[in-house]
C-alpha cells in the first residue's frame, strides 16, 4: 500500500513539474518582444512623458478604479468628417458615412481624460524605473501596453471633439484655396490641447480648445501673410476658379481678332492702298514691326492726313471687315452673292 502512495505521489510531482514547465514556456515566448516592438520601447524610452498628475493615481487600487469601474463613454463616430475631407479631394465618399457628432458629458470627458492621464503616468513611472538599463521583457510588454492604450484615448478624445476645429474655421475668414491646410493646423491644435488639458481644474475641454484652435488660425494667417509678402509671386492662376462664360467670350474674341486678321493679310475684302495702311499702322499688322499699334494722331501724321481723316477711313476698312465676318459665319444657303474676285467690295 505504501508503494502505491509513493508511485501516485511521485506521479502528481511529476505532472505538476511538467505543468509549471509547460506554463513557464508559455509565459516566456508570450514575454518575448519582436523586433519592431523592441525598436518602439527603444523610442519610447528616449522620449520623456509628460502627463497632468492627479491625486487618484496614487491610492490603492487606481487602475481598477479609473478603468474597471468607470461608466463606459460612447465612441464617436468619425464618418460625418469624411465627406468634407472628401469634397476637397474630389474623392467618393464612403457609403452610410454619418453626418452629426456626439457631445461628451462632463462625467465623460473626466472618464476619459482621467484615464488617458493615468496611461502616461504609468509610462513615465516606467521610464523612470528603468531608466539608462535594458528593460526586462515584462517592463517591455507593459510600457507598449500604456504607450498603446494613451495613443487610442487621445484619439478617442481628439475624434470626439473635430467639431470644434469646424466650429472655429467658420468664425474666421479662410481662403477657400487654404481650407485643408487650415483645417489640418486646426486638428494639429485639437491634439496639443489634449495633451495639456487638466481635467481637475473643472472647466469643459470645449473652454480650453477653442481658444487654442482660435489662436493657431491666427498664428497660420501671420505665416502666410508673411510668406505672400515675401514671395509674392507664389499665386498660381491656374488654380483659381474659371468663369465658364468669361472664358468662352474671351476665346471667341481671340478666334475672331485672328480670323479678321488673316483676312487683312490676304486682302480678302478687297480694302484700299490707304485702308490697308491704317489698319496695319493702327492694329500693328505692319510686317516687319513689332506689333506695337499706333494712335490715330501717329498714323495721320505718318501719311500726311488728318486725325479725323485716318479715323474715318479706319471705320470704313472696319465695316468692310465686319460684315465679310459675319457673311462666312451665315449658312451658305443665307449668304449674299458676290463676285467670284474677293468680297466684292468697292475700294475707296
Amino acid at each position: 500500500m505504501s508503494a502505491l502512495r509513493k508511485r501516485t505521489a511521485s506521479t502528481v510531482r511529476e505532472k505538476v513539474r511538467r505543468s509549471k514547465t509547460r506554463v513557464g514556456r508559455s509565459l516566456t515566448a508570450r514575454k518575448r518582444l519582436t523586433t519592431s516592438e523592441a525598436s518602439l520601447v527603444r523610442a519610447i524610452l528616449t522620449q520623456p512623458m509628460d502627463y497632468m498628475d492627479s491625486e487618484a493615481f496614487h491610492v490603492p487600487r487606481a487602475r481598477q478604479l479609473i478603468f474597471d469601474q468607470a461608466d463606459p463613454v460612447r465612441r464617436a463616430d468619425v464618418g460625418w468628417y469624411q465627406p468634407l475631407m472628401h469634397d476637397a479631394t474630389k474623392a467618393p465618399a464612403k457609403p452610410g458615412a454619418s453626418k452629426e457628432s456626439i457631445v461628451l458629458t462632463r462625467a465623460e470627458e473626466a472618464t476619459l481624460f482621467l484615464q488617458y492621464n493615468f496611461a502616461r503616468f504609468k509610462v513615465a513611472t516606467l521610464q523612470q524605473r528603468i531608466g539608462s538599463k535594458t528593460p526586462t521583457p515584462k517592463q517591455g510588454e507593459d510600457l507598449l501596453h500604456w504607450y498603446r492604450l494613451s495613443r487610442a484615448l487621445r484619439d478617442q478624445i481628439a475624434e470626439s471633439n473635430l467639431a470644434l476645429v469646424l466650429a472655429m474655421a467658420k468664425r474666421i475668414r479662410i481662403n477657400p484655396g487654404d481650407f485643408a491646410d487650415q483645417i489640418s493646423e486646426g486638428n494639429m491644435a485639437l491634439l496639443r490641447s489634449v495633451d495639456k488639458f487638466d481635467i481637475g481644474r473643472g472647466f469643459k475641454f470645449s473652454t480650453y480648445a477653442c481658444r487654442a484652435i482660435l489662436k493657431a488660425f491666427a498664428r497660420q494667417g501671420m505665416k502666410d501673410t508673411r510668406q505672400r509678402q515675401r514671395f509674392p509671386a507664389n499665386f498660381d492662376p491656374d488654380m483659381e476658379s474659371v468663369d465658364v462664360s468669361a472664358e468662352r467670350r474671351r476665346q471667341g474674341e481671340r478666334e475672331g481678332a485672328s480670323e479678321v486678321k488673316q483676312l487683312m493679310l490676304e486682302n480678302a475684302v478687297d480694302l484700299s492702298d490707304i485702308e490697308q495702311i491704317v489698319l496695319q499702322h493702327r492694329f500693328g499688322f505692319e510686317p516687319g514691326r513689332s506689333g506695337r499699334p499706333m494712335t490715330l494722331l501717329q498714323v495721320g501724321k505718318l501719311i500726311g492726313l488728318t486725325k479725323e481723316r485716318v479715323r474715318q477711313i479706319q471705320n470704313k476698312a472696319l465695316a468692310k471687315l465686319r460684315e465679310a465676318v459675319e457673311q462666312r459665319r451665315l449658312p451658305r444657303a443665307k449668304r449674299t452673292d458676290r463676285p467670284a474676285a474677293g468680297w466684292g467690295f468697292s475700294a475707296s
